[in-house]
């Protein structure tokens, strides 16, 4: 049997009326999804770009995972296991680009991925890369419910031992840049698979403190420039920081 799962709207926004509140596990993933489902409470949560739904396979319950300090030790925060504003911020950018055979994009440290998930279900070719495997995982079982598992590649990335994967017209980051312990190895990537004349997309909460200290360590590889954007949820606003990166001519 085929199992359901309810879903969500995200932040505990209601359903709007003639939504699913229920949805199949794709036969395809549904090994993966009983490993994940012996481990952890699981259910589906739906989120809204560009006036279109997509579906992720997450967490339902958090407090398992938050031990300890998490807001003192943000190395070790789970940040893999929501969906941030920046994220939705960054998925309605890529959103409206057009699809092109002869370019690849790259998400790094894509957690839920929603930001590679939307450019895959829109054509792209994506590979979808974060530190740990289970953490795929469910971005595999994601992308065989949003129908686009034929277009997104899960690849596991540490920054400070990256394999070669060769070069990326585009690359996509939210919420990279939470510990000055990783600017540098993720710099160095974003440097290395950045293809010749390509750009990297990148999104963070703007009140974010580590921002300044990273984006100045990127000054010296990389031309950017900046945009705020407000995202509503519910009824409060986030401001999030929209950056787009090029290499540096010398």
């Amino acid at each position: 049997m085929i199992p359901k799962l309810r879903v969500t709207s995200p932040w505990g926004l209601p359903l709007k009326e003639g939504e699913p509140r229920k949805l199949a596990i794709p036969e395809a993933v549904l090994p993966i999804f009983k490993r994940l489902d012996s481990k952890y409470d699981l259910e589906i949560e739906k989120v809204d770009v560009a006036g279109r739904p997509y579906y992720f396979l997450h967490v339902a319950d958090l407090t398992p995972l938050l031990t300890g300090d998490v807001f003192g030790n943000a190395p070790e925060f789970p940040f893999w296991v929501k969906i941030w504003e920046a994220s939705v911020i960054l998925a309605d950018h890529i959103s409206k680009l057009p699809p092109d055979d002869d370019r690849r994009i790259l998400e790094v440290g894509a957690g839920m991925s929603l930001p590679g998930m939307v450019a895959a279900s829109q054509g792209h070719s994506v590979t979808v890369t974060d530190y740990e495997e289970e953490i795929l995982d469910f971005v595999k079982v994601s992308a065989a419910m949003n129908q686009c598992a034929d277009n997104l590649e899960c690849r596991r990335l540490d920054w400070f031992e990256p394999e070669e994967m060769g070069r990326f017209e585009i690359i996509l980051a939210s919420e990279v840049a939470f510990h000055e312990r990783f600017f540098k190895p993720l710099i160095d990537v974003l440097k290395n698979y950045l293809a010749p004349g390509g750009v990297i997309f990148m999104a963070h909460a703007a009140d974010r403190e580590t921002l300044f200290p990273f984006f100045k360590l990127c000054s010296e590889e990389f031309q950017i420039g900046m945009q705020k954007k407000r995202f509503r949820r519910g009824d409060k606003d986030f401001d999030v920081l929209l950056t787009r990166l090029k290499t540096k001519v010398h």
